[in-house]
């Protein structure tokens, strides 16, 4: 019900934008999450958007990467610049999660994946 795009190699210091695409449903559950995977690291939030717009992210995206959701497309996205080789991974999104207070717990919805490369 979840699906991710966007993926793709891209050079330190570039920009990709994902997309999270799902049915108006799930979307319509509310917060979404955006998580990422690297080789023999666990899946680690990377950041949330609520219903209303709002957003949350990990220290170590916070003003490189940016959010957003467009109710009327059911999509939402990972807008990601100055990339870095440790943004490696493959990036999952998630929904039907809850938000309380900033901090977003994982639903059961997953996409899965799309492959992220970052090169020095």
């Amino acid at each position: 019900q979840l699906v991710e795009s966007g993926g793709g190699l891209v050079q330190a210091g570039g920009s990709l934008r994902l997309t999270c695409t799902a049915s108006s449903r799930t979307l319509g559950l509310g917060a979404v999450g955006w998580y990422r995977q690297a080789p023999g690291e666990r899946r680690a939030l990377v950041g949330s958007i609520n219903s209303r717009g709002g957003t949350n992210y990990v220290d170590s995206v916070k003003g490189r990467f940016a959010i957003s959701r467009d109710n009327a497309k059911s999509q939402v996205y990972l807008q990601m610049n100055n990339l870095r080789p440790e943004d490696t991974a493959v990036y999952y999104c998630n929904a039907g999660g809850t938000w309380i207070s900033t901090d977003y717990t994982q639903g059961d919805y997953w996409g899965k994946g799309t492959h992220v490369a970052v090169s020095s």
